[in-house]
């Protein structure tokens, strides 16, 4: 299975509702899975894949212990692809916080607030492929 993007740049979604990138915020404990992706995306750009991505969130986000996570990754990745899950296109960070994503020519994902040069420059760019977030609400 690979559901990872290459050479690509996902947009900010048409009705996305900020005009720069935010920090995902939360009013509960513990972290969401934008937050998680977040801090991910912006502590390590060029790092993760999608997939690899979704499998550090997913620890991440059910506290699975790092010894735990790094005895039992192939069942842990194992059960969490055994379920569909949406492309980063659905994710909050374009849809919602306004934040672009790139991904290399390996599949390895950077993110640029929509107000900076480098996310005009993707967004511009005809040596990547353009792809736009899904919106959040049907026109």
């Amino acid at each position: 299975m690979n559901f990872n993007y290459y050479n690509t740049f996902i947009q900010v979604a048409a009705d996305c509702p900020v005009y720069h990138g935010i920090t995902p915020q939360t009013k509960k404990a513990g972290k969401t899975v934008p937050m998680i992706q977040y801090e991910l995306l912006m502590e390590n750009p060029y790092t993760y894949t999608q997939e690899e991505l979704y499998y550090q969130v997913h620890i991440r986000h059910k506290e699975i212990p790092l010894e735990e996570a790094q005895a039992r990754r192939d069942e842990i990745w194992n059960e969490l692809y055994s379920k569909h899950h949406a492309c980063l296109r659905a994710c909050m960070l374009p849809k919602k916080y306004g934040w672009g994503l790139h991904f290399d020519t390996e599949g390895r994902i950077a993110l640029y607030g929509m107000e900076s040069k480098e996310y005009d420059q993707y967004a511009q760019s005809s040596d990547v492929k353009q792809l736009a977030a899904m919106r959040s609400s049907r026109k």
